[in-house]
């Protein structure tokens, strides 16, 4: 039998559902007992599995899946499909909305413009929700910060890359904590933080565990705390000193990045606006990828030393032909 501590860590996003077998286990039938086994095994498949998918997974039959779900007190399968779903919903959402676009026919030009109206919609509410007061702040913080520290892991990972990109010119120092080196390398980094530093932590549903952890970290060493995230009910939002909300639906995917990079984009330019002598800067930019842009005087001459001209080419193969 499995014991009844086991089954209450086995489904950590739904406790209740846990307790509930738990309690029922005692009078479960064997093949009951094989059917909560996967359940408690594979609790995020379960919840987004109709019954018969559910009865072909576990090798029983749809009578006793739906005698396994009258067995722990529900009237039937859909209502404890819907009580396991119960703490996963923000897992689950992007696989929900999938389910739920593919069930409609659409042309594949069909998708390419709802996506865009999607972006469209998505930017319009950003925009419509800015908090004049928090981005001035935002920028205040970047510029007024000795270091700036960026965290954002999973996709929220090349938007901290951006980011860390565009504060550069403008930003004494710019570390960027989402490395190979993974989380525990980025708390070292962090460790170095104090009063007069920022923290930037990225953060969409779903939500890394590791970003929110290192911003209470930051916080709790005093380290200020801007946070780019879609809600007030965020996890990043209650630690954040100063926060941006970008709008992120989609319906294929956990997040739209498109509102995302313009939010970024819109507090860089922000910061470049603000900060003094952002034209040098830009200047000492453009000068050090000169050498490496296509068609300058540099790389001509470059190229024309690696690589003789073509009246050179053909002068030398009229001398070998004769």
């Amino acid at each position: 039998m499995v014991e009844a501590r086991r089954v209450m860590a086995a489904v950590p996003g739904n406790p209740s559902m846990a307790q509930r077998i738990a309690r029922c286990l005692p009078t479960l039938s064997l093949s009951h007992r094989k059917v909560a086994d996967w359940v408690l095994a594979h609790p995020l498949r379960a919840a987004t599995m109709p019954i018969d998918e559910l009865a072909a997974a576990v090798g029983v039959s749809i009578a006793t899946a739906n005698r396994f779900a009258r067995a722990l007190e529900f009237e039937g399968y859909p209502q404890f499909r819907a009580a396991l779903v119960l703490g996963f919903e923000t897992t689950l959402a992007p696989v929900e909305k999938l389910r739920s676009k593919l069930q409609r026919s659409a042309s594949v030009a069909d998708v390419f413009a709802s996506s865009l109206q999607d972006a469209e919609r998505n930017l319009a509410r950003t925009r419509q929700s800015l908090d004049p007061d928090a981005c001035e702040r935002a920028v205040e913080a970047v510029l007024r910060a000795r270091r700036v520290y960026i965290v954002g892991f999973g996709s929220s990972s090349w938007l901290a890359g951006l980011l860390q990109h565009n504060l550069l010119p403008y930003c004494d120092q710019v570390d960027l904590l989402a490395t190979p080196q993974g989380a525990s390398f980025a708390a070292k980094l962090l460790s170095r933080a104090g009063r007069g530093d920022l923290l930037v932590a990225i953060a969409f549903p779903r939500y890394l565990s590791d970003s929110v952890l290192l911003a209470r970290h930051a916080r709790d060493a005093g380290v200020p705390v801007l946070a780019l995230t879609d809600r007030v009910a965020s996890p990043l939002a209650a630690l954040a000193d100063i926060a941006l909300y970008a709008q992120a639906d989609s319906p294929y995917f956990a997040n739209s990045e498109a509102s995302v990079l313009a939010l970024i984009e819109a507090l860089s330019s922000a910061v470049a606006h603000r900060a003094k002598g952002s034209v040098q800067a830009a200047m000492q930019v453009a000068e050090s990828v000169l050498p490496w842009l296509h068609g300058s005087a540099r790389q001509v001459r470059a190229d024309a030393a690696i690589s003789p001209p073509p009246a050179r080419r053909r002068a030398k193969r009229l001398k070998k032909v004769s």
